[in-house]
């Protein structure tokens, strides 16, 4: 993961367009298991290993911000064995991992909701922050206990206690006052959602910041979604074009209509 927007070279001599943030939605791990009749928790540990070669080629390929989506809201609803193995699997990444992604310059932030996890965890998220807080050679995020729809919430309550102070009227909001109180505000948006496991949809993650992200999806398992399967997310994304609401009329056309 390193610096900027560079264009990378293809095969053909062609250059890539490199998205500067990635988020992924890490789906199939249970279903990976189970194709190999192992316990669900098996499916969870390869997938770590996946999560260090996405790394890998997110700093190969120039990618400044990888956003993980590692615990939902709704994972709370899961069956309390597996819940629990994920989180200690959360426990064990954060404490065998933090220290080698400080050494390689890579700032560690997570957005959710805190306050359900053990004090031991609280505690491990905040010492990761703290140890990488100054690095930028690149950023990862691991949203844990979020929901798009909880982050929208969460903004629109320090919104309305402002409004309550007095200190903003409720006619001065804006979609770009919104923005300044989502998670990561401070951050591009994401350029690239990448989905796993076959699913077509975003599953609440990152509602406000996904308005004009585009959205890749792929029915590789997440424990199998290697360098290579990554590469080609970035091919699909370096094709596309991104018009933000706008087109680009032929030269004989007057500028009229909009098209997304």
């Amino acid at each position: 993961m390193g610096s900027s927007v560079t264009p990378a070279a293809t095969g053909d001599d062609q250059e890539q367009v490199i998205p500067r943030h990635v988020a992924i939605i890490m789906d199939g791990n249970n279903r990976w298991a189970k194709r190999r009749s192992l316990p669900g928790v098996a499916g969870h540990r390869a997938g770590v290993e996946a999560v260090r070669g996405v790394l890998r080629a997110c700093r190969d390929h120039g990618v400044e911000v990888l956003t993980l989506f590692a615990f939902s809201s709704e994972n709370w609803g899961r069956p309390q064995p597996e819940v629990r193995a994920l989180l200690a699997l959360l426990s064990r990444y954060l404490r065998s991992e933090v220290r080698e992604l400080h050494k390689d310059g890579i700032r560690l932030r997570f957005i959710g909701e805190r306050s359900r996890f053990s004090e031991g965890l609280r505690s491990l998220m905040q010492k990761s922050e703290q140890l990488t807080v100054d690095n930028t050679a690149a950023t990862v995020v691991i949203a844990v206990d979020y929901g798009g729809q909880w982050d929208i919430a969460q903004a629109a309550r320090k919104l309305a206690t402002k409004v309550q102070q007095g200190s903003l009227r409720p006619e001065d909001i804006t979609p770009q006052m919104i923005d300044r109180h989502v998670a990561i505000s401070d951050l591009p948006r994401p350029d690239l959602c990448v989905r796993t496991g076959g699913d077509a949809r975003i599953s609440n993650f990152m509602l406000w910041h996904f308005a004009y992200s585009e959205l890749y999806f792929t029915n590789v398992l997440w424990p199998d979604f290697d360098e290579a399967e990554f590469a080609l997310a970035l091919a699909d994304y370096s094709r596309r074009e991104r018009r933000f609401g706008l087109r680009e009329p032929p030269a004989d056309e007057p500028l009229g209509a909009v098209d997304a």
